[in-house]
């Protein structure tokens, strides 16, 4: 079933201002986003939950690469293009680091490291994490505030990927070089 990309000319009277400021904070309209005006309620609450993330006690490399994580444990092609290239191009992470989250591989750095690999285990068993994944979180030096954190970034992605694999979004070209295949389930 295709999804329309909806622009501001187009798009349902209720999402045109969300998808107007989003093009003048981005340079252009990310197709998500058009996908999303769709719904007026997704479009608006998936821009305020992404502002709240912002509000975590998480750094923005931490909050991109907890966002990378779930998008790539939830095998969507289209978040792991956008967030591997803001990670790389406005973060200035390490291309390893990279790399290494969207190889499932263990992380060069062992504090990020484990809230990758926390992220990755609260995904996979759905929230029901063993203490000693918790444990492991907190040992590293993050709070317990953050673990809740990690809900809410599990919660923003899985409104974006679901969509992404609902709709089949098509990588936007700013986001191309990133562009990565899953094999679905």
């Amino acid at each position: 079933m295709n999804f329309t990309i909806y622009n501001t000319d187009n798009a349902p009277e209720e999402s045109k201002p969300f998808l107007e400021a989003a093009r003048e904070k981005f340079g252009f309209l990310p197709n998500l986003l058009g996908e999303f005006a769709e719904s007026p309620a997704l479009l608006e609450g998936y821009l305020k939950l992404n502002e709240i993330v912002g509000k975590t006690d998480f750094t923005p490399k931490e909050q991109q690469l907890a966002i990378l994580a779930v998008s790539v444990e939830n095998k969507c092609h289209y978040c792991t293009a956008v967030h591997s290239t803001i990670l790389r191009n406005q973060i200035n992470a390490d291309d390893e680091i990279v790399d290494a989250v969207r190889n499932g591989d263990p992380l060069p750095d062992s504090k990020l490291n484990a809230l990758v690999t926390y992220v990755k285990r609260s995904v996979q068993k759905r929230g029901f994490v063993e203490e000693s994944d918790l444990q492991a979180f907190l040992d590293a030096g993050y709070s317990k505030r953050q673990a809740l954190e990690v809900n809410l970034v599990i919660a923003l992605k899985t409104m974006s990927n679901y969509t992404n694999h609902l709709a089949v979004t098509p990588v936007d070209d700013p986001f191309e070089p990133e562009k990565v295949e899953f094999a679905t389930v």
